[in-house]
């Protein structure tokens, strides 16, 4: 399964918020074997917005999409998947009665827009916050608050599911350029891909579908670098 994660938020691109959604929303594709191919970030512009959608959506099995849901003026997340898909973006009853039933909210308590969704998508609840997700062909609109956008997440988890990786990391002082001769020779060897991640030190992420297979490639490597312990 290959996914594409969009945010969007003026405030991410301003540097002032830290884009941890997508580096979460990564590791728990990563474990399910998904392959995340694209992480983009977005202002709050509507035709911004659906550009993206609209490219990612024909080319990736399914686009994750976080921030900007809500009924304030800057919430345009909703708006610009609408557009993106040809559709109109209309009151959820069904979303609208989740909130006044589940939610605990009048509808005089909810700001106007609060329960709008693209026509025909279907609403994700939210049990953390107020303003609720949805799915539509495909594209999954989480909220940008991260507690909420976890929680929302793991109600619809089970619909992303790819290969099972198995993972070995190798620490290492050696400098990086020093070991591409080893790791070119890693991968004629064995059936696996190799990160190199600097920093103090070097470290080297060994991944692949045969569990074996990468505990082999990880001592292989082992006993060929200077070891970081």
């Amino acid at each position: 399964m290959h996914v594409a994660l969009i945010s969007v938020g003026d405030e991410i691109l301003a540097g002032d918020t830290v884009n941890t959604n997508a580096t979460w929303l990564g590791q728990r594709l990563s474990e399910r074997g998904v392959d995340v191919e694209r992480v983009t970030v977005v202002p709050d512009v509507i035709s911004e917005i659906a550009s993206v959608v609209n490219e990612y959506h024909a080319t990736y099995d399914a686009v994750i999409i976080t921030g900007g849901l809500g009924p304030t003026h800057d919430d345009l997340t909703m708006e610009g998947v609408a557009a993106a898909l040809g559709r109109e973006v209309a009151q959820s009853e069904e979303a609208l009665a989740w909130l006044t039933e589940e939610g605990g909210y009048t509808r005089g308590d909810l700001t106007k827009g609060t329960a709008d969704l693209p026509r025909g998508a279907r609403p994700l609840h939210n049990d953390v916050g107020v303003a609720p997700g949805a799915v539509v062909q495909g594209i999954y609109v989480l909220p940008g608050v991260p507690s909420e956008m976890k929680a929302m997440f793991e109600d619809v988890v089970e619909q992303f599911e790819g290969e099972p990786r198995y993972v070995d990391r190798v620490y290492t002082s050696e400098p990086e350029s020093a070991l591409v001769p080893r790791l070119e020779a890693l991968q004629e060897r064995f059936d696996v891909s190799v990160g190199s991640y600097p920093g103090d030190g070097v470290r080297l992420k060994i991944t692949g579908t045969d569990e074996q297979t990468v505990e082999a490639a990880a001592e292989w490597l082992r006993e060929r670098v200077e070891l970081d312990e």
